[in-house]
């Protein structure tokens, strides 16, 4: 088990572990998922990082599922803003197939052109980590893909101006 290797090899390394809060592709039994991932954190995990979701729902029910196979790490909910229409099918697919919601999709259609596409991605992964923070989720990252403007623009909606108002620590 490569968790356990490192934390012997490594003891003081975080290590951080792969959660799908859509559920994994190859693992369509989600309790056989869960106990794959608690396996991970028994071995040494110190947090999940989740695959991208777009519907905060799925990541909310995850980590409940998480909680009742008595997972105790941080979990970090991932991000990755929309910047364009081509861009969304691109993102399905790199998720392995994330769910898009309806409500996303119809706004992306409405989209006349890729600059408002952009703003309704940013907008609603605004909306998005809005509502993780107010659920008080332990960490958020953001998926750039080496293109960071959106997420930057995700910030500065936020009134977020440097990187040392992030540093404040969940209670």
């Amino acid at each position: 088990d490569l968790v356990r290797f490192i934390k012997q090899q490594f003891p003081e390394m975080g290590v951080g572990v792969a959660g799908f809060p859509e559920g994994h592709p190859g693992t369509p039994n989600r309790l056989q998922e869960m106990d794959n991932l608690k396996r991970k954190v028994d071995a040494g995990a110190d947090y999940i990082c989740t695959q991208l979701f777009f519907d905060n729902r799925d990541f909310f029910d995850f980590c409940e599922r998480c909680e009742v196979v008595g997972i105790k790490v941080p979990i970090i909910a991932g991000i990755m803003p929309i910047v364009s229409r081509k861009g969304m099918a691109r993102m399905s697919e790199l998720a392995l197939g994330a769910r898009i919601p309806a409500k996303l999709l119809r706004a992306m259609d409405r989209a006349e052109n890729d600059t408002y596409a952009e703003g309704v991605g940013i907008h609603w992964a605004t909306e998005q980590v809005v509502d993780l923070v107010d659920h008080k989720v332990k960490g958020i990252h953001f998926y750039t893909l080496n293109k960071s403007k959106a997420t930057l623009k995700i910030y500065e909606s936020l009134g977020i101006q440097s990187s040392e108002s992030l540093q404040q620590p969940v209670e």
